[in-house]
C-alpha cells in the first residue's frame, strides 16, 4: 500500500485531482485540462502513478510544477480576507439580507431582494466568459459604503457593470436618465459612469462603464449614449465578441490587481 489517496477539487469549472498523504499533505496533483501530473516529491513518482492509474484519459506529462509567474506569486501571497475573487453575484446583498431578514410578510416585495436577483442574473451572465479569457469579480467593496456591482476583465478590456431591476418594464434612457414605467427617472448612467471613474483610478487603466437591464420588456434610448453602453442581461454575454484591447498577460495582471481588496481602500 502506498498510503496515498486522491481527492478531487474544482476551481473555477474546472476540475483537478490532488494526490495526499494520510496527514493530508499533498504529493501530486493531476490537471486532466492540460494533460499534466505536477510532481512535489519525484521518489513517490510510480506511486502516484499507480493511485492515479483509474483516473487517467490518454498519455500525460509528469514532471515538477511549472515555475508560477509573478502573477500567480502575487495570488498566492494574497491573504484570504483581502481575496475578493470568492465573491458571489450580489455578495453584499446576500450579507445584508442574512443579517437582516426583514418582515416575513411585506405588503411589497424586499426591493433588496429584487436587487439581488439583477446581480445574480448579471453576475451568472459574466462568469460564462471565464471560458473566453475573462474574468469577473463582484460586489467590490469601496470607501463610503459604495461597491462595484461587477467588474469584467477581457481580451475587450475593462468593464464596470451597474445592474437594474426591471422585469417587465418598459425602460427609457435619456442622457444620464433612466426611467422605468412611468416612475421618475433616476441618474443611473451617471452613478455607472462614477463607478466606472473609480476603478479607473484604482487600477490606471480605463474602465467603461455598463448598465445592464434585467428583464425589460422594451428599451428605448432617446439621445446617442456617450462612453456608456446599455445592454440587458441576455446580451451581456456578447461582450466576449469584443477584444483587441488587452493581451492575457495583461488581463491576468489586472484581475490580480483587482481582486486584492486592498486597492481599492484609497478610492476617492
Amino acid at each position: 500500500m502506498s498510503g496515498l489517496r486522491v481527492v478531487p477539487t474544482w476551481r473555477h469549472g474546472q476540475e483537478r485531482l490532488y494526490v495526499c498523504l494520510t496527514d493530508g499533505r499533498n504529493v501530486a496533483w493531476y490537471d486532466r485540462e492540460a494533460a499534466r501530473i505536477n510532481l512535489l516529491s519525484e521518489d513517490r513518482e510510480q506511486d502516484v502513478l499507480d493511485v492515479l492509474g483509474p483516473f487517467l484519459t490518454g498519455p500525460v506529462a509528469v514532471g515538477p510544477p511549472p515555475v508560477p509567474t509573478p502573477v500567480e506569486l502575487a495570488r498566492l501571497a494574497l491573504h484570504p480576507d483581502d481575496d475578493l475573487a470568492p465573491n458571489r453575484p450580489g455578495e453584499a446583498l446576500l450579507v445584508a439580507l442574512d443579517r437582516e431578514p426583514g418582515a416575513a410578510r411585506r405588503l411589497r416585495p424586499d426591493p433588496r431582494r429584487r436587487a439581488l436577483m439583477a446581480e445574480q442574473a448579471v453576475g451568472e451572465a459574466l462568469d460564462r466568459l471565464d471560458g473566453a479569457g475573462w474574468h469577473t469579480l463582484h460586489s467590490i467593496p469601496l470607501p463610503g459604503g459604495d461597491r462595484v456591482h461587477h467588474l469584467t476583465i477581457g481580451p475587450g478590456g475593462l468593464f464596470a457593470v451597474h445592474t437594474l431591476y426591471a422585469r417587465k418594464q418598459r425602460v427609457t434612457v435619456a442622457g444620464p436618465m433612466v426611467a422605468l414605467g412611468r416612475r421618475d427617472p433616476l441618474p443611473l448612467l451617471r452613478r455607472a459612469r462614477a463607478d466606472a471613474d473609480r476603478a479607473s483610478y484604482a487600477l490606471t487603466a480605463e474602465v467603461r462603464p455598463v448598465l445592464a437591464l434585467v428583464g425589460p420588456t422594451d428599451v428605448t434610448v432617446t439621445v446617442p449614449l456617450r462612453e456608456a453602453r446599455v445592454l440587458t442581461d441576455t446580451e451581456i454575454e456578447g461582450l466576449a465578441r469584443t477584444g483587441g484591447v488587452l493581451k492575457p498577460a495583461d488581463v491576468e495582471a489586472l484581475h490580480a490587481m483587482a481582486r486584492d481588496r486592498r486597492t481599492w481602500t484609497s478610492v476617492g
